[in-house]
């Protein structure tokens, strides 16, 4: 989920660096309405020198609409190199892995089994015979999510804030819990709850996926873009070239003097080289990257029913653990088994 980007409030960027700054230690005066003056050491002092020696300006914040060219050592403006320095500077290292409980219907009775096995079945339309093994519990279920700043280096610098989810722990993409996260309540934990463990390296892969689909859409209107300039310049340089070559050739083909024959011949050989060259340098003039940079990590644990399942997978019965998720209205499986048919009475919705 891309976060809709602020218009820029030089009264309110004023306000964030006059805290951020404090909180780092440095000394800060307003000494106009758009004025701040800093005294700041050690890591306030970092945004402008990488020792952190004592450092003491007057921040200016112009507004918008003034287009004067900008002094990035006094004067912050949208896209100021100091901003994004504050912000990093203000991140925790190492990051923190935070947690939290969302409030459910406190009290409230099970699922019907025959709403969840109507949810079941369109979830799942290749199986049969789904039938519930045990009657509901009351459960967790648990989500990463993600504060995500991405840059997108193209012919133009893209930045963005994006906030990506996943269930885990099999990391499928959670985008209604990203967009409906404001709207959460967050409950007391007060029962003890087991936590999935931290898994750096799976938990990396799940949110790349989930970051890619996130940006396809802006990153293909950034292809085309490239994709068309890449085009006309390779087509100025081969135009060149051809030409270049072509008039070579019709040199060679002209002098019957030996030597003059072989340098012509070693500078078209030296012209195909070159024409290689060029067009490999604006192949990675026009590649596209994408930088991104975690600010926060949640993991969310939300109510949700768990009971034993059975089912008919191309003919083969199948057992397993499954979790109804009420905010998503879908199943969760835990790794289900191939099981012999068993006879005996089981719940059916």
């Amino acid at each position: 989920m891309k976060l809709e980007r602020l218009n820029h409030s030089p009264a309110a960027v004023l306000d964030f660096y006059d805290e951020a700054l404090t909180a780092l230690g440095a000394v800060c005066e307003r000494t106009w309405h758009d004025r701040l003056h800093v005294l700041a050491e050690g890591p306030g002092a970092r945004l402008w020198n990488d020792t952190g020696a004592l450092h003491e300006v007057e921040l200016w914040f112009p507004p918008a609409e003034d287009t004067a060219p900008r002094e990035a050592g006094c004067e912050i403006f949208p896209g100021c190199p100091a901003t994004f320095r504050l912000a990093e500077a203000l991140r925790p290292a190492p990051l923190e892995l935070e947690r939290v409980v969302l409030r459910g219907e406190d009290g409230g009775p099970p699922p019907d089994p025959e709403v969840t096995g109507k949810l079941w079945r369109a979830q799942f339309p290749d199986t049969h015979r789904w039938q519930l093994d045990s009657a509901f519990t009351a459960a967790h279920h648990f989500s990463l999510l993600a504060l995500l700043r991405c840059e997108v280096q193209a012919i133009d610098q893209h930045w963005s804030l994006r906030r990506v989810a996943v269930s885990l722990p099999d990391g499928s993409p959670d985008l209604a819990l990203a967009q409906s996260l404001d709207f959460l309540e967050s409950a007391d934990a007060t029962a003890p709850l087991a936590w999935p463990p931290p898994d750096p390296e799976r938990w990396r892969r799940f949110l790349h996926a989930a970051l890619e689909a996130d940006l396809e859409a802006d990153l293909a209107a950034i292809r085309a873009r490239q994709a068309n300039h890449l085009r006309r310049e390779l087509d100025r340089v081969d135009d060149y070239f051809e030409h270049y070559e072509a008039e070579l050739a019709a040199r060679a083909g002209r002098t019957r003097n030996e030597s003059t024959r072989m340098k012509t011949g070693e500078r078209l050989a030296a012209a195909k080289a070159e024409h290689g060259r060029r067009r490999a340098d604006q192949v990675a003039r026009h590649e596209i990257r994408v930088l991104s940079h975690v600010e926060a990590l949640l993991v969310i644990a939300e109510p949700a029913w768990q009971a034993g399942l059975r089912w008919e997978l191309r003919h083969q019965p199948r057992a397993g653990t499954g979790r109804y998720i009420p905010r998503l209205r879908r199943w969760m499986l835990d790794a289900p088994a191939a099981v012999p048919a068993r006879a005996g009475p089981v719940m059916t919705p």
